[in-house]
């Protein structure tokens, strides 16, 4: 009867909601039958590109065909209607004003992705969960979590842009976890489309083996379709919204090109498929399901990118684009996921592949990529890999070996949920009540030993001291601060006790002021962000041998310890890490005591003379000392591993690393000139150009250090018409003035501190 009723509402208002939609929306609400999915019935994909390339408002078409949401003029007036249905809504036009994966009120504000977005579909009596990515690179943590949970992925390309710099990011993120994707070309109907060009950049700046599988019939104005290379079929996208898909015979202008790329995408999978390769040396003819099934094999084993096409916002190519979901991208049982098994020790750890079989019989194993406040506590993101998990079931961290009810199980339809009673192997879910941290494995009782690789989390660049405007909001303000450096590994929170100022860190100056206007929005306490500060390491120059003896003795107990050993400098590949190294033989200094003298080193590098800055970059080899057998302790070899450390500042030689940038610039033409005159000023690398329909790209790297403040500049330089993307590349010596600076301001800090300290004193 409720169906009846929102039927004949359609009806009596005008408004036109098609039968088999409907139906598809009733069936994708429904989860009573989740558990009897086949494994081979489900994809995990996420929808990665550079920013404004498309991501959201291809996902809002997705879910639009899929029948997950409807149109967002109808929400105002069959909201009350359709609740109960759980039917939801998009925006026609532009997905930053009201994308349903974009539901965070600041991403609609400054129209960008912030943070990733689950949600879940049917295409095909598949199973399809979507994760929506940001393109920005300061919120790249949210692409890593995401890719590292997914099994399959589209790299959406847009035809004007082609690649772009944080296209080589995603790119290699999805190396990084073995993510297999299909690339779409979006917007063709953008004025300077060239797919053509796009694909040559997939071949030759990805180093891609690429091949469309589609094209277009048309470009800009003139866009109308694409054409089906393999089944030699024209596609046509007719109204209402793209709904109607048509299909038809090639437009005859175009059946030579369709014979030429249909035979070089043959040749293309051959290279690299053995089994299609045969055919074309036997000069064979494949069928159409002989190249999809070679198209399937080598996509999946990421030796060939199929490239298709369209235009989201003009609702054309999508549907051809799930289908190639469904047909190239593999489902969770296709996919080798391991796990640790630490019941032999850490140091012993042995690898076994988990079973993605949905069945009950199997232990559960989940893994915790993502975590958010929600408003009944905090909601934890999870991909389980093996087993099933029942609501109430009890789960256990293994890494704090906390056990944890579970009162309640979601799955997420972005900000929105959906109760389920259990969820199996290749599911993503999300749990109320759990106490975890980002990367944390969940098992069941008696596989407490097992755990998974956590995500990659790169290192933040830039810091900032933050501090609330009004006193008064301090507790709110200390609130938010956790709640957000607790979601966010990249978000980083210290507490300065010379500055007496609160730090944070992040991935780029947007990333921490998101976060102020958050506190401000989300906690009430309106905060002030200071100058921003770059995270400079300092490094050893060459090896740097020490041996210190650390010896006191004022009555009882006295401390000793003696640490023999050389510090060296790490690779240029692996300046961002500090290492310890115990190469002692024999019993001269008991194992007891290793940890400690590892405590003592590290503590030494959280701040180095030069600058007062982080060391990093370099290897603690311990290679011998003496204890004592009555006064030798962990004080004694900590502090003894401290001041072997400053030894080796006064007597070795250093120098400073900074963090240096990928930069890309665009612009019109007209003002390259000026462009790379002000890059050139700020010390910039030129690593090459490129240039398209009357705009110039630049792509160079440039020391952070000296890129504060080029927005404004870049924009005075082409009347607002320039944009530039920049992400992190590496750690490099500071150029030499930036060197002497640095030292220089740190003896001052140090001389007032000196200063102060006096005064106190008298």
């Amino acid at each position: 009867m409720t169906i009846l009723r929102c039927t004949r509402y359609f009806l009596n208002r005008g408004l036109s909601l098609t039968q088999k939609t409907f139906t598809l929306r009733l069936a994708s609400t429904s989860s009573d039958d989740q558990g009897m999915t086949n494994v081979e019935n489900i994809r995990n994909i996420g929808i990665s590109a550079h920013i404004d390339s498309g991501k959201t408002t291809l996902t809002e078409r997705i879910l639009f065909y899929t029948g997950r949401v409807a149109e967002m003029h109808e929400v105002t007036t069959l909201f009350e209607v359709l609740s109960q249905l759980r039917l939801f809504f998009k925006v026609k036009g532009k997905d930053a004003v009201g994308a349903k994966m974009d539901f965070m009120e600041l991403e609609r504000q400054r129209g960008i992705t912030i943070q990733s977005a689950a949600t879940y579909t049917i295409w095909k009596d598949l199973n399809i969960n979507i994760i929506d990515t940001p393109g920005h690179v300061d919120f790249t943590v949210e692409v890593e979590r995401a890719l590292r949970v997914l099994d399959g992925a589209i790299l959406v390309l847009c035809s004007v842009g082609g690649v772009q710099s944080q296209t080589f990011t995603v790119t290699r993120q999805m190396t990084r976890y073995n993510v297999p994707a299909v690339a779409f070309i979006n917007k063709l109907d953008r004025q300077g489309a060239n797919p053509y060009r796009v694909l040559h950049q997939i071949r030759s700046k990805l180093g891609k083996n690429a091949a469309f599988l589609q094209l277009p019939i048309g470009l800009e104005s003139a866009q109308e379709g694409i054409v089906d290379l393999i089944r030699r079929k024209a596609i046509y996208f007719r109204e209402p919204q793209g709904l109607s898909v048509e299909e038809g015979e090639v437009p005859s202008d175009m059946v030579s090109e369709v014979e030429d790329r249909r035979q070089e995408l043959i040749e293309h999978v051959a290279n690299v498929d053995e089994t299609l390769g045969e055919m074309f040396l036997e000069e064979k003819t494949p069928t159409e399901s002989d190249i999809i099934r070679a198209i399937r094999r080598s996509c999946q084993k990421m030796t060939f990118t199929p490239v298709l096409l369209g235009t989201a916002l003009k609702n054309k190519g999508v549907q051809p684009l799930l289908d190639a979901v469904v047909d190239y991208l593999p489902n969770p049982s296709q996919v080798e996921n391991y796990a640790l098994d630490n019941s032999k020790g850490t140091d012993k750890a042995e690898k076994f592949i988990l079973n993605p079989d949905r069945s009950e019989r199997n232990p559960f194993v989940a893994l915790a990529f993502k975590l958010e406040a929600g408003r009944f506590g905090q909601l934890t993101y999870m991909r389980v890999y093996q087993g099933c998990l029942r609501k109430g079931d009890q789960v256990i961290n293994t890494r704090t070996q906390k056990k944890t009810r579970v009162p309640r199980l979601v799955r997420m339809h972005a900000d929105e949920m959906e109760d389920v009673s259990v969820v199996y192997a290749g599911d993503i879910c999300a749990l109320f009540g759990i106490d975890c941290a980002s990367g944390d494995t969940f098992v069941t009782k008696g596989n407490t030993h097992i755990s998974m690789e956590s995500m990659y989390v790169p290192e933040p660049v830039i810091s900032m001291s933050i501090k609330p405007v009004n006193k008064g909001d301090i507790d709110n303000f200390s609130k938010g601060i956790a709640r957000f450096s607790r979601e966010d590994p990249t978000f980083c929170v210290k507490f300065d006790s010379e500055s007496r100022e609160s730090i944070v860190s992040g991935m780029g100056e947007l990333h921490l002021e998101v976060y102020a206007q958050r506190l401000e929005r989300e906690y009430n306490a309106k905060c002030i962000l200071g100058k921003p500060k770059v995270a400079f390491r300092e490094s050893l120059v060459g090896p740097q041998e020490f041996d210190y003896l650390h010896k006191k003795q004022s009555g009882g107990q006295g401390q000793f310890g003696r640490v023999i050993g050389v510090m060296e400098p790490l690779p240029p590949e692996e300046n961002t890490k500090v290492i310890f190294q115990d190469l002692t033989s024999g019993p001269d200094i008991p194992k007891q005591y290793i940890p400690s003298i590892e405590k003592g080193f590290r503590k030494a590098c959280e701040k180095g003379f030069l600058a007062g800055q982080k060391v990093s970059g370099v290897v603690f080899k311990l290679l011998d000392g003496s204890s004592h057998a009555v006064d030798s302790s962990d004080l004694a070899f900590t502090l003894a591993a401290e001041f072997a450390v400053r030894q080796v500042f006064q007597e070795g030689s250093w120098h400073i690393l900074e963090p240096v940038m990928l930069v890309e610039v665009s612009a019109p033409q007209e003002f390259q000139g000026s462009v790379m005159s002000g890059l050139s000023k700020r010390h910039a690398l030129i690593q090459g150009t490129d240039a398209n329909e009357g705009y110039f790209s630049i792509f160079c790297e440039v020391p952070l250090n000296e890129m504060f403040g080029y927005a404004s500049e870049l924009r005075s330089q082409t009347q607002g018409q320039g944009e530039f993307t920049m992400e992190y590349a590496r750690y490099c010596p500071a150029l030499g003035d930036t060197q002497q600076a640095l030292i220089q301001q740190y003896q001052e800090e140090m001389g007032i501190g000196m200063q102060d300290k006096k005064k106190k004193r008298s």
